[in-house]
């Protein structure tokens, strides 16, 4: 049982910690694992050899950036903004060729975590000077909301990582939609999708033996205590990885490893955890041809064109109103 008294929230993040851990079952918001730590835990990730997402959208992104950026910039000037855009590394592949190209265009990078798009701001300015950037801190639908606003440029926008795969598909239509009405006619959106594969090969991915991953989903825990003030023993519970080949579904779950009670100072909240209780953390929705096509058609999108990776394990979507 946990105690009735709703506390004032000072967060969206305490509001959502408490509602996730006061219904059943518990539940957490992958988007809070980017703090300073989360960051340079998932930039570990990325480089890991199980991880292949990375590795597969870099030669995605390297073999076909000629013809990407020949369709973005068919139409003149443009803003390439690029949703939950971390580091940047997928992108400088793009930004270069840009460049390189003269093309005339400015770089919005969004992200929830500020620390990366500083870091994101330094490196962009040292690495690639002649790049305008100007960064935006928020969340994916609180931004979309103002990207159609912001100015009368022509709009390009990368959703790279397949992180759309961290929605149900009720939610990927929903935040399509957003994209959809966020666009205009000659607007593109640019969209990173995993492809269903081997089942072993996607459990890896997430399920590293150097245990990164399970930091990683620790340290949303982790960043509990430090923020709210909890006494959450992150060795009392464990890392786990599930994948259902049917849906293409993969899920992170935190597991308590035993009956215990943690206590977050911040909300007041005493909670409790019986042996093997769950909380789920993440989900990471793999795709085929079909499912990608009905998500567009169900959020009023039409595929433009795909470019995959020479093992045609991941695919990159160009969208259009």
């Amino acid at each position: 049982m946990q105690n009735k008294n709703i506390p004032s929230f000072t967060s969206i993040f305490e509001q959502e910690v408490y509602e996730g851990l006061t219904t059943y079952p518990k539940h957490l918001s992958s988007k809070y694992f980017y703090d300073e730590v989360g960051d340079k835990l998932f930039q570990d990730i990325m480089a890991m050899p199980e991880y292949y997402l990375t590795d597969s959208e870099f030669n995605i992104l390297e073999k076909h950036k000629e013809d990407i950026v020949q369709l973005f910039s068919n139409d003149g000037p443009f803003s390439l903004f690029e949703l939950g855009a971390g580091d940047g590394k997928k992108t400088k592949i793009l930004l270069r060729h840009l460049v390189d190209q003269n093309i005339v265009f400015d770089y919005r990078p969004i992200d929830i975590s500020q620390n990366a798009l500083d870091n994101l701001e330094v490196s962009i300015k040292k690495e690639i000077p002649e790049v305008e950037i100007n960064t935006i801190q928020g969340t994916y639908f609180d931004t979309l909301r103002d990207i159609n606003k912001i100015n009368g440029k022509r709009k390009v926008i990368l959703f790279l990582g397949s992180n759309i795969g961290n929605l149900l598909h009720e939610k990927a239509v929903e935040f399509l939609q957003e994209l959809r009405d966020s666009i205009n006619e000659q607007d593109y959106v640019f969209i990173g999708f995993d492809m269903k594969k081997n089942p072993q090969t996607i459990l890896d991915a997430y399920n590293d033996k150097a245990g990164i991953t399970e930091a990683f989903n620790k340290n949303l825990l982790a960043r509990i205590n430090r923020e709210m003030g909890a006494d959450f023993d992150l060795d009392k519970f464990l890392h786990w990885e599930v994948y259902d080949p049917e849906t293409g579904t993969a899920k992170s779950y935190l597991v308590s490893k035993e009956d215990q009670h943690v206590f977050i100072e911040n909300l007041q909240l005493k909670v409790s955890f019986k042996s093997w209780e769950t909380i789920h953390t993440e989900i990471s929705q793999k795709y085929d041809d079909e499912v990608v096509e009905w998500l567009a058609s169900k959020a009023g999108l039409k595929v433009v064109s795909s470019f995959t990776d020479n093992k045609v394990s991941y695919k990159n979507y160009i969208f259009k109103k």
